[in-house]
């Protein structure tokens, strides 16, 4: 099969850069699982020769991923103790100004990102920065496009930091048996942030001023109306269905007030009498002709305010989060209120109320929705998380004896590791093994925290590296690269890393980092030079994704909260991408000279 060769690639070559493409076009236009997808991608390379057994498997093992694991359970133990929540609090201030509200703003969450996962970093701040705007009376959009790029650029100035610079100091060193320091990226990283903060500041103005998508909900009043059942109604002793109160154009019956009985949702057998309370939500208009028509009259108050919840039910904000399932569908199509014990009472888009029954709403990525539910509904079931993003998600942990220990652990960790004194795999089983003898946090809380989806892309991100390698695809676009830019480092360099920061806007970075690690060191190779600074621009480039909110999940996390349009990141991103490449480049060759290879 080897000795089928086609257009310079044999066989196993063609399998391999088929099954790549395919994996690009289902990340990009389906919502399958990345982690089912690159599951699928082995599968295949295994299934046909392309790799043996224990190629296949090799990414289980690898010695990056099992760091990746470990670290979430020391993640675990800093979130739980309330390290970031104590910083925040101590970090943010009251700046007077836009420009030293964004520095305020990045340089905290992009320290914590180098430690941290970028996402976990990001998830606690979007409510934070969401009161913190409103203090300064500073638009949300204008700072949450800021901490998304900050918590990414940040995360570039560790090799801990974000998951390519594992996956790619990882490959290094299986491939040269040299391990980079834990600090490799630091200052190039810091360099990077730096032109990233000028940049957001002389470019705010091509930051949106969007209007915050919950504000259309501060006032409920106005979408909100109870109303009392008389004695000598008509409708007394019938049921919702009769009385015709469970189907009506523009609203909602959310909830029926019977004595000191709160029925919610209420059901079509329900009997309606004298001195109920009906609770409508939806255009306001057609609740009043429905009061007319049934012969309803006002009750003294309205039920739901935000500042004054009834003690049975309250309002929970979320917004529609990208891959939902609820996305092109209306709540009332399908028993997702049922099945949660929810009421949908309104949804906004943009900033904006839906002025229609909100139960018939076709759905967007992004919409913000109000719902009233009970006070202890799970809002962390993985069902949920993975459809909706609620704004009051994050539990607040209680700071004390226990944040300082996990402090110390983070800091030994990294102290340990960049002095070499004890290899970083090693530093983060001792940390995660100190959180869990601590109680920094309990076993059940690590086992939750690590993010099998995320290790599977890794663990796949390695074999497909193998197998790009392997099949002789890395040395052939190399060569390519090279018959295209010629034979100087720098514009080579820079080819591939702008190759790679495009791709990273449509798949993961993690994905991006592991295909262009065997292209780029094949490149340098080419070329006559130490691999080495190549592959420090290359982390990174993978790791520059500010042109789509897709290109990071942090993009998603900010994307309903701001307010956000799909080209308001484009307006911005495509000019931030270019400036951090520059940037980039140039660094990386003042601080890593370029070194021909010894013969």
């Amino acid at each position: 099969m080897e000795s089928i060769v086609f257009l310079g690639f044999n066989l196993y070559a063609w399998i391999t850069i088929i099954t790549v493409l395919s994996m690009f076009t289902v990340l990009l236009f389906t919502k399958i699982r990345a982690d089912l997808v690159f599951l699928g991608a082995i599968s295949i390379l295994f299934v046909t020769g392309v790799l043996d057994a224990k190629e296949a498997f090799s990414g289980f093992s690898s010695t990056s991923v099992v760091i990746i694991g470990v670290l979430f359970v020391v993640v675990a133990g800093l979130t739980h103790t309330g390290v970031l929540q104590w910083i925040v609090k101590k970090l943010l201030g009251q700046p007077k100004s836009y420009s030293k509200a964004v520095v305020r703003l990045m340089l905290p969450v992009a320290a914590l990102s180098s430690f941290l996962s970028n996402t976990t970093v990001v998830a606690l701040f979007v409510g934070i920065v969401k009161m913190w705007s409103k203090k300064l009376n500073i638009s949300p959009s204008k700072l949450l496009i800021p901490l998304s790029y900050a918590s990414g650029m940040g995360g570039v100035c560790t090799l801990i930091g974000t998951p390519p610079n594992l996956i790619i100091s990882g490959l290094y060193a299986e491939k040269t048996g040299v391990a980079m320091n834990v600090l490799t990226t630091t200052l190039p990283g810091l360099f990077c942030l730096f032109v990233g903060i000028l940049s957001i500041i002389a470019l705010r103005r091509l930051l949106p001023d969007r209007k915050a998508p919950e504000s259309a909900f501060e006032s409920t009043s106005d979408y909100t109306v109870e109303l009392l059942v008389p004695t000598d109604n008509p409708y007394v002793a019938q049921t919702i269905e009769e009385a015709g109160l469970n189907r009506f154009p523009g609203g909602t019956l959310i909830e029926l007030i019977h004595y000191d009985e709160v029925i919610s949702p209420v059901t079509a057998d329900e009997l309606i009498m004298g001195g109920d309370r009906l609770v409508f939500a939806g255009q306001i208009d057609e609740i009043l002709d429905l009061k007319k028509s049934h012969g309803f009259v006002n009750a003294d108050h309205h039920v739901f305010t935000m500042d004054e919840m009834d003690k049975n039910r309250q309002l929970r904000t979320a917004y529609v989060t990208f891959g939902s399932s609820l996305i092109n569908t209306a709540i009332g199509d399908s028993a997702f209120e049922k099945d949660n014990n929810m009421i949908l009472v309104a949804v906004a888009r943009r900033g904006k109320r839906i002025n229609e029954s909100p139960r018939k709403v076709v759905l967007q990525a992004g919409d913000t929705l109000l719902f009233e539910c009970p006070p202890r509904v799970n809002i962390h079931t993985e069902r949920l998380s993975s459809q909706l993003q609620f704004f009051d998600s994050e539990q607040v942990p209680n700071i004390g004896k226990k944040t300082l220990i996990s402090t110390t652990i983070m800091i030994a960790m990294v102290v340990l590791s960049a002095l070499n004194v004890i290899p970083l795999l090693q530093c983060a089983f001792l940390a995660a093994m100190a959180m869990l003898l601590f109680r920094c946090c309990n076993v059940d809380q690590a086992m939750k925290a690590i993010n099998w989806e995320i290790l599977m892309v890794f663990a796949g991100s390695v074999v497909l590296g193998i197998a790009i390698q392997k099949t002789g695809i890395a040395e052939r676009l190399a060569f390519g690269i090279l018959d295209v830019c010629g034979t100087n480092p720098i514009v080579v360099m820079t080819a591939i890393c702008f190759v790679g920061t495009f791709i990273t806007e449509f798949i993961s970075n993690t994905a991006a980092g592991a295909m262009f690690f065997p292209i780029m060191y094949e490149a340098a190779e080419k070329l006559g030079y130490e691999p080495y600074p190549f592959l420090i621009a290359l982390m990174v480039s993978v790791s520059s994704s500010f042109a789509t909110p897709i290109g990071s999940p942090t993009h998603m996390l900010v994307y309903g909260p701001g307010g956000y349009r799909f080209s308001d990141f484009m307006r911005i991103g495509l000019l931030m991408n270019l400036i951090i490449l520059a940037a980039n480049i140039l660094i990386v060759n003042i601080l890593y000279p370029l070194t021909p290879l010894i013969p």
